[in-house]
């Protein structure tokens, strides 16, 4: 029997959950993981199987979500012992870390998502137990006057805040963006901000007709003239990016060449060390 095609559209941005959870899953079953998340297979579904294999780049796409789940792992391991009392994973999509990271028992986790996707991660977690205190929050946060009224609690109630967008600002556009960051920048006890970097050659190649024709219903919005300093603004400085290419090239895991990237001048070298830093992760610190 063949499969419905019409499950392999992203259809909203909540459909991109299920399309990083499906390489999160197929990346555990390796010999060599980079990381566990046994809870991934219990989140991804078909429909979340059929995106990962017919979006455009998805080898490339699989390589990044990898890459970048395995950096953020990292940094949050290491801030959470400077005295973090509090993540909020704002956007968490199904993500699994609080049952897969070894995180201290009175760490406070929120996770803030659509009610779609937590209803979803609710029902399919329900038997399995989370190593911290774990809460989920359902908002929209382009609801601006809930959000705000959202964080400032979260602040009254913490010491030392650890936000974390993973997959979240590139769906925002400039705007909303900027509304999010100084938002977050009023408390000064949000001290540190995990988000992607995007080059802007991959800004490039988001534009493309196929990738938008793919992505058009949950498009990418954010094109910021220089991302550093779209983010300094706003008052939040960069501590430390990883980029994929150079982590990858630790790990051993040397990224697929995406057809977007195949027309490369082989002999041109100084294109390729570029390659290296069109993506990654960064650490932002809260100036205020």
């Amino acid at each position: 029997m063949n499969k419905d095609l019409s499950q392999a559209e992203i259809n909203d941005v909540t459909d991109t959950a299920l399309w990083v959870a499906a390489y999160r899953a197929e990346e555990s079953l390796r010999k060599d993981a980079l990381f566990h998340d046994t809870f991934a297979s219990l989140l991804v579904g078909e429909q979340g199987e059929l995106i990962a294999t017919r979006t455009q780049g998805s080898r490339y796409t699989a390589w990044s979500v990898v890459i970048r789940t395995h950096i953020i792992d990292h940094f949050i391991m290491n801030l959470i012992p400077t005295g973090i009392d509090t993540v909020l994973n704002l956007g968490a999509g199904l993500d699994t870390r609080p049952y897969r990271l070894n995180l201290p028992a009175d760490l406070r986790w929120i996770e803030v998502d659509f009610p779609k996707i937590i209803d979803h991660k609710n029902a399919k977690l329900k038997d399995q137990t989370p190593h911290c205190k774990l809460e989920r929050v359902q908002m929209d946060l382009s609801q601006v006057e809930i959000r705000d009224e959202f964080l400032s609690q979260i602040s009254r109630e913490s010491k030392n805040v650890l936000v974390i967008t993973e997959g979240v600002i590139p769906y925002l556009s400039n705007d909303d963006a900027r509304s999010l960051a100084d938002a977050l920048k009023k408390y000064h006890n949000f001290g540190h901000w995990i988000t992607e970097y995007y080059s802007p050659e991959i800004l490039k190649f988001l534009r493309t007709p196929k990738r938008l024709t793919q992505m058009r219903n949950a498009p990418f919005l954010f094109y910021p003239e220089n991302w550093f300093e779209f983010f300094k603004q706003s008052g939040w400085n960069e501590q430390e990016t990883k980029y994929f290419g150079v982590e990858s090239e630790k790990l051993g895991r040397t990224p697929p060449t995406p057809g977007w990237l195949k027309s490369l001048d082989a002999s041109d070298e100084s294109a390729k060390k570029l390659i290296k830093y069109y993506l990654g992760y960064s650490i932002y610190k809260n100036v205020n």
